[in-house]
C-alpha cells in the first residue's frame, strides 16, 4: 500500500582538500521538515493534530454521498438519468473496481491513520498538550478505522509509520484491526488527557471529547457482539451529563446557526474566509440541494437559490417508516422530509421533471444563512456532524435490548420519542429500535453499516436499480427503467458485504488479496 511519507533530506557534506584549511559545508534544504528538529513543542504537536482533523474535515462529501446512496433511504437524484453516473452506479450496485468514490474514501481514511501514526510516532509526551495529541491521534485513528473495517472487512493494519520497504502492506486480520480500534479508544479514555465540555451547554469545546471516544468504544463493541460491555460505555456518556437531546426546534438542529449544540458529540469545524471562498469550496451542500434550476421557490422559502443539483432523494420506504411511528402528520416527520403537496402548499413547483418520488429533504436544506457569500452557492458555512446524542441513545437501546435489559432500551427509546413528539411506550421490539434509528438519523451515515451487520442489506437492496422513479410537474410519479438485467444490478450476496479494493491499489500491491466477487 503506497503510503505518504515526509521525506527527510540531508544536505551533501562538500569537501575541498586545500593546503590550509578544509570547509565543511551542511546546508539545510528549505521547505523540509527534520523530525530530529520538528515535533518537539507544544505549537508543532498542535500543528501536527490540525492536520489530521483537516483529514477528517475532508472526508465529509464522500462520506455523505456514497454512504447515503448505498442505502435503501434514498434515489440518486438529480435532473435525469445519468446526471450523476458515479452516484447512480452506487445507488444501483453497478460500480467497479475503479469507482472513484472507494479510492477517494479508502484513500482519505489512510491519510487519517498516517497523520495520526506521524503524533504518535514522532510528538514526545512532554506536556499535557502533547500528551492530549495523543489520545486525539489513538480516537481519530479508531474512528478512521471503524469506517476502513466496515466497509472493506480486512483492510492493511498499519499502526505505525511505514518505512520505504514496508508499503506493500498484506491484508490485516479482522479480529485484530477491532482490537486495535477498541485498544486505541480504550487507551485515550483511559489516559485522562481527552478534553471534555465544562457542562452540557458548552459550544466552544469542539475537539474529540472523552464522551465521544466512549461513544465509538460503544459503537464497536456493539459492532463485535459484546452487548454489555457496549452499553456500559453508551451509559457512561449519558450519565456524564455532558451531552442531551437538542430542545430547539427539530429542523433546526443541523443548520449552521446551531452548530456544536448540546446534541453534537463531534464534528468537524469550517470557517467562512470571505478573503478566500476557494478555501471552504464543499459541493456536499449543493449537491444535495433541492433542484433548483427545475423548479419554483419563493424567495420567502429561505432557501439558497443560486444553485441546487437535486441529488440523495428520499425513498417512499423512509417516509412510511415515519408514518408508521407517527402518522402523516408527524412533528419529526414534517421536520425531515416533505411531501410534494407539503412543497406546493409553500408556494414551489417542478417546472420540469427530476429524479424524486416526491420527497424533498428539509433536513439538511441549504439556506440563504447557510451560503455567506451571495454570488456563489458551493460555499457551504455549515459544519459536518459526525455524531449526536440521539445516535448514543439508539445505539444504547440497541445494546441494552440485545443484552437482556429490556427497561433500559425502552427508556433510551422513549427519550428520543418524546422528543420527536411520538407515541411512548414499553417493550420494544429489536424491529422497533432499528426503525427508529432509521427514521432519527436519516441521512447520518448510519442506516447502510447497520443494514449490512444485520445481515438484511442483501433483501432490502436486491432490486436496488430495477427502476427509477420521475417526478413530473403535475404532481405524478413515473418510474423508469433503465437496467433490464436482473443478474448486472441490485446488492449481491456475497458480494456487496464489501467494498473492492481499489484498482490502483491492486496493481500497486501484490501483497493485498481483492474481496469476494470482485
Amino acid at each position: 500500500m503506497k503510503t505518504k511519507y515526509l521525506y527527510i533530506a540531508f544536505a551533501g557534506l562538500m569537501g575541498f582538500g586545500m593546503s590550509s584549511c578544509e570547509d565543511d559545508l551542511d546546508i539545510p534544504q528549505h521547505g523540509v521538515l527534520n523530525y530530529d528538529t520538528f515535533y518537539n513543542t507544544d505549537e508543532e504537536a498542535e500543528n501536527a493534530s490540525a492536520a489530521a482533523y483537516l483529514q477528517v474535515n475532508a472526508s465529509k462529501y464522500n462520506l455523505h454521498m456514497c454512504i447515503n446512496a448505498l442505502g435503501d433511504d434514498f434515489w440518486s437524484g438529480g435532473s435525469a438519468r445519468n446526471d450523476n453516473a458515479d452516484l447512480e452506479q452506487f445507488n444501483e450496485f453497478t460500480f467497479n473496481t475503479e469507482a472513484e468514490y472507494i479510492k477517494s474514501l479508502f484513500e482519505t481514511y489512510y491519510s487519517i491513520v498516517y497523520k495520526c501514526n506521524v503524533i504518535l510516532g514522532h510528538v514526545p509526551q512532554n506536556s499535557d498538550i502533547q500528551k492530549r495529541t495523543h489520545a486525539e491521534a489513538r480516537v481519530l485513528r479508531a474512528w478512521a478505522y471503524f469506517y476502513l473495517i466496515n466497509l472493506w472487512g480486512n483492510p492493511p493494519l498499519v499502526d505505525h509509520e511505514l518505512g520505504a520497504d514496508e508499503y506493500s502492506q498484506p491484508n490485516g486480520s479482522t479480529e485484530d484491526l477491532w482490537n486495535l480500534v477498541i485498544t486505541d479508544l480504550q487507551t485515550a479514555i483511559d489516559g485522562g488527557y481527552l478534553p471534555e465540555k465544562t457542562s452540557v451547554d458548552d459550544n466552544k469545546t469542539w475537539r474529540v471529547t472523552k464522551q465521544f471516544a466512549q461513544a465509538m468504544l460503544g459503537k464497536a463493541y456493539l459492532w463485535t457482539k459484546e452487548y454489555k460491555k457496549s452499553a456500559e460505555q453508551f451509559d457512561a456518556v449519558v450519565s456524564s451529563g455532558k451531552y442531551a437531546l437538542f430542545t430547539g426546534n427539530y429542523g433546526d438542529m443541523l443548520g449552521y446557526n446551531n452548530k456544536h449544540n448540546c446534541e453534537s458529540m463531534f464534528e468537524s469545524n469550517r470557517v467562512y474566509d470571505v478573503n478566500n471562498t476557494f478555501g471552504n469550496f464543499d459541493l456536499t451542500g449543493v449537491m444535495i440541494h433541492w433542484r433548483i434550476d427545475k423548479m419554483n421557490v419563493p424567495a420567502s422559502v429561505g432557501l439558497e437559490m443560486n444553485q441546487g443539483w437535486g441529488f440523495l432523494t428520499p425513498q417512499q420506504s423512509l417516509y412510511d417508516d415515519f408514518v408508521k411511528v407517527e402518522g402523516k402528520d408527524g412533528y419529526r416527520l414534517g421536520e425531515t422530509m416533505k411531501t410534494y403537496k407539503q412543497v406546493h402548499d409553500m408556494g414551489c413547483s417542478v417546472t420540469q421533471a427530476i429524479i424524486s418520488e416526491g420527497y424533498f429533504m428539509w433536513k439538511w436544506r441549504f439556506t440563504d444563512e447557510q451560503c455567506p457569500d451571495g454570488t456563489y452557492a458551493m460555499v457551504d458555512d455549515n459544519n459536518p456532524r459526525w455524531m449526536r446524542y440521539a445516535e448514543v441513545l439508539l445505539c444504547g437501546a440497541e445494546a441494552h435490548f440485545l443484552a437482556g435489559n429490556q427497561s433500559k432500551a425502552d427508556e433510551y427509546m422513549n427519550l428520543i420519542r418524546s422528543r420527536a413528539k411520538a407515541p411512548t411506550k414499553s417493550g420494544y421490539t429489536e424491529e422497533e429500535i432499528r426503525r427508529e434509528k432509521r427514521i432519527e438519523l436519516c441521512g447520518e451515515y448510519t442506516r447502510y453499516l447497520d443494514i449490512l451487520r444485520w445481515g438484511i442489506a442483501g433483501d432490502l437492496l436486491a432490486n436496488q436499480g430495477s427502476k427509477l422513479p420521475l417526478l413530473n410537474p403535475n404532481g405524478e410519479i413515473e418510474y423508469k427503467t433503465y437496467n433490464t438485467n436482473p443478474a448486472l444490478y441490485g446488492f449481491k450476496k456475497g458480494k456487496h458485504e464489501l467494498f473492492p479494493y481499489p484498482g490502483t491499489e491492486i496493481r500497486l500491491n501484490s501483497n493485498i488479496k481483492q474481496n469476494p466477487g470482485w
